[in-house]
């Protein structure tokens, strides 16, 4: 009998406690009508983790540029021309210029490779009349700082990844502010391909059984 009596103290508690328990699981249920209200009321004071490139970026000297949907922040170029301005020197036609038997020669030695002769040179990206500026195929002015305007001329497909951050290189990282490198901070512009070379490690054995 005393057996009966304990069994059904426990079974009365027991049903009472799980009342209990579903009477808090109805009660948090009836607040929110969905999943997906809990998550929206409850997040309304979540904002987020703060994070920024901006702390890698203090030590350079950067603009910040606009293309299309995509605002953004390169290095500054002309800091980096050693002889910049150009009229500094080119103050008469290159012709004239080579007639001084003592002038410096600051980069009469470079050697375009670049397209073909046919399709490019000098006079396709400088002005004889305006040094201080690059010139576009029709003749437009191009700041040098902003020098990857000539690229896109030609190089469309690599242009549009470019801008939306899918070929180059980034600087600092990829939280805000965005900053990456321009065309020519990866290629020089006379001679933009990279030279052919072996990886920093290769297997000699193989090599050797090549051979």
């Amino acid at each position: 009998m005393n057996n009966n009596k304990y069994h059904i103290k426990l079974y009365l508690v027991s049903s009472l406690v799980l009342l209990l328990v579903i009477s808090s699981c109805k009660e948090k249920e009836e607040k929110y009508h969905s999943i997906i209200d809990k998550i929206e009321v409850e997040s309304n004071d979540y904002h987020g983790i703060s994070t920024s490139s901006g702390n890698y970026l203090e030590d350079l000297k950067l603009i910040e540029i606009t293309e299309g949907e995509h605002t953004f922040l390169i290095p500054e170029r002309k800091g980096k021309i050693k002889s910049y301005s150009c009229t500094e020197c080119h103050t008469e036609s290159l012709k004239e210029l080579k007639k001084h038997k003592n002038f410096k020669k600051a980069h009469w030695d470079i050697k375009l490779i670049h397209a073909n002769k046919n399709t490019m040179n000098c006079a396709t990206c400088h002005s004889g009349n305006d040094m201080d500026n690059l010139k576009s195929l029709t003749n437009k002015k191009i700041d040098f700082n902003k020098s990857y305007k000539l690229c896109m001329q030609c190089h469309t497909t690599e242009f549009k990844d470019w801008k939306g951050g899918a070929h180059g290189k980034r600087l600092g990282g990829w939280a805000n502010p965005r900053a990456s490198n321009s065309c020519v901070d990866c290629h020089n512009p006379h001679k933009p391909g990279f030279e052919t070379r072996f990886p920093s490690w290769f297997n000699t054995k193989t090599a050797e059984e090549r051979k």
